[in-house]
């Protein structure tokens, strides 16, 4: 082997070994998943999934992979994939790409299934589906994409999908796909409501000839579709259609709770700190 073909070998290997991403450490992540509850709770009155449809297939054999894709309306949306993982895909481990610029900022991503992906670019786009063929191939995983590919309202929904997701249906095999929609709104408490719908699973082995600009209209349809369902959910402003998987604070705080407090305790009444009936104990539970 000549120096030229040495050279050129040693260059792929290291690609390669940067496109492995070793799998999250469980005590590590397991030790982030009760900070993620407890910061939940503090930040947010109540995280809801849709009652239905929810996806039946993510109960199935773990060993097929899962893409979730979803709509980006903000900073939170890494951390609420973590969560909901974890509450509704478990055991799958969760895999998500991240421009590799903000990884950067956030370090502690990589031990969470996070990897770096340089967007626009035809190398990031090559090393993006070399990673995610690696991840097909170990058992129980899930890959989180948010394929607008920058912070955008839930109702806009006239941005294309940046093209990675598509590419990468047209390659797979066989994983289940399913649209994922999330809205953050201000209902009767102080904190926000962070409210989910799943669209319908689609399999990538029913569909092994479809290419990836027909994969990129259907996508996009189904995503913005859900959103609109969820948006009218949101527009009502009723929890009852919603299933809680996390209840947060409730009442203002501070000195105003203080006094409704007392008044409480002197009417020898339990004190509710509560200012709606939206997910209340007992309730989408």
């Amino acid at each position: 082997m000549n120096a030229g073909t040495h050279s050129a070998a040693s260059r792929r290997e290291s690609r390669t070994q940067r496109d492995v991403i070793a799998p999250p450490a469980k005590w590590f992540q397991n030790g982030f998943h009760r900070f993620l509850d407890t910061y939940l709770k503090r930040h947010f009155h109540a995280i809801a999934y849709e009652k239905a449809p929810l996806p039946t297939e993510i109960s199935g054999d773990p060993d097929l992979p899962v893409i979730v894709y979803c709509n980006h309306p903000s900073w939170w949306d890494p951390l609420l994939a973590h969560f909901i993982n974890q509450r509704l895909f478990h055991p799958r481990q969760l895999y998500a790409p991240i421009d590799a610029e903000a990884l950067q900022k956030y370090k502690v991503f990589e031990k969470l299934g996070f990897f770096g992906v340089e967007l626009h670019s035809a190398t990031g786009a090559a090393a993006f589906l070399r990673t995610t063929a690696e991840l097909f191939r170990r058992p129980a995983t899930a890959l989180w994409l948010t394929p607008e590919g920058r912070f955008a309202d839930p109702r806009d929904h006239e941005a294309d999908l940046m093209p990675g997701l598509a590419h990468l249906c047209a390659k797979a095999k066989d994983a289940l796909v399913i649209p994922m929609s999330l809205e953050y709104v201000f209902w009767e408490e102080r904190l926000p409501e962070c409210l989910i719908r799943f669209g319908e699973t689609v399999s990538l082995a029913e569909f092994p000839d479809r290419s990836k600009s027909q994969w990129g209209e259907d996508l996009t349809r189904r995503l913005r579709e859900n959103q609109t369902h969820l948006a009218a959910r949101v527009i009502a402003r009723s929890s009852e259609p919603f299933q809680n998987l996390l209840r947060g604070k409730q009442g203002v705080s501070g000195v105003y709770d203080w006094s409704r407090r007392m008044k409480s305790w002197l009417r020898f009444r339990r004190f509710d700190a509560s200012h709606g009936h939206q997910f209340e104990e007992g309730n989408n539970e």
